[in-house]
This record gives structure tokens, C-alpha cells and sequence, in this order.
């Protein structure tokens, strides 16, 4: 079977009027999509107002970022840290009931408090800790052991 030129011709015809309407009938379908709900309304004004909408939603996200620096920084000197250690430090006692706990914030400062407990009474200490020392006051091994603890915490709930 042989083709004349114009059959070729008159093929190519047919198959670029075929993707031409292909193209219009999307072009069509997504200018309507576009357009949806909106009445004698014409694609610039469209345009506009996804160009505001994006505008205002680009602000409100800065503005939303600018928030949570503050609550990142305002949560760093809100307690998140504790350790506790129990343990008997008179060999006449028994138990481990005395305990130092350390509660700290983001930037390891904040308090341990130890109890020591004896036959006699219970004695209890408060400390100031910065920046995971002590403040003025020397730490005992225990309460060290507690700042450790509070710092190495991996689950921060």
C-alpha cells in the first residue's frame, strides 16, 4: 500500500488538530478549576489574589516563626532536667533512703536538693547549680552524679 503526500499530509493534519484539542481541553479544564466559585471574575483578578493570599500567608508564617524563637528561648530557663540518686551514705543505716535530685534547665543551672537520712533525723541541703557546677558551694560526688544524670537525660517530655 502506497501513500500519496498528501495522505501524509492529510494525517499530520488530523494528528496536530487531535493534540491541539488535547492541549485547549486542559488548558480549558484548569482555567475552570482556576475559576471556581468565582463569578465574572477574570484570570488577572485571580492571579491577584493568589498573589495577596500568598503574600499574607508568607507574613503570618514570619510571624509564626518570630513566635516560636521566643517560646524556644523562654523554654530554655523552664525545668527540663532531672536526676536523682539514691543512696546510703551512713554505714549504720540501711535502705538508700537518703537521695540527691537535681533539676535543671536548658542551660544546666537550676538546684539540687540531697536529703541525708540517719538514725538521728534527716538533714536537707539546697544548692544552687550554673551551668552544671555548683554556685558558690562545693558538690559532693552524690549530688555530682545527680547533675550527671539530669544532663545526660535523652528523653526530654
Amino acid at each position: 500500500m502506497v501513500f500519496s503526500g498528501t495522505a501524509f499530509f492529510a494525517l499530520f493534519i488530523f494528528a496536530w488538530i487531535v493534540a491541539l484539542t488535547i492541549f485547549v481541553y486542559r488548558l480549558s479544564a484548569h482555567y475552570g478549576r482556576l475559576t471556581k466559585g468565582a463569578s465574572n471574575v477574570s484570570l488577572k483578578e485571580i492571579l491577584e489574589s493568589l498573589l495577596n493570599n500568598q503574600a499574607r500567608l508568607g507574613k503570618k508564617a514570619e510571624e509564626l516563626g518570630g513566635y516560636l524563637k521566643k517560646l524556644e528561648a523562654d523554654g530554655e530557663v523552664h525545668l527540663q532536667r532531672i536526676g536523682i540518686l539514691r543512696y546510703n551514705p551512713f554505714s549504720d543505716t540501711g535502705g538508700s533512703q537518703s537521695f540527691s535530685l537535681a533539676l535543671l534547665d536548658g542551660n544546666d543551672s537550676g538546684i539540687v536538693i540531697t536529703s541525708l537520712y540517719a538514725r538521728s533525723g534527716n538533714r536537707w541541703f539546697v544548692k544552687e547549680v550554673e551551668n552544671g557546677k555548683g554556685k558558690g558551694v562545693e558538690l559532693s560526688r552524690e549530688e555530682e552524679s545527680a547533675i550527671r544524670r539530669a544532663k545526660t537525660r535523652t528523653d526530654r517530655s
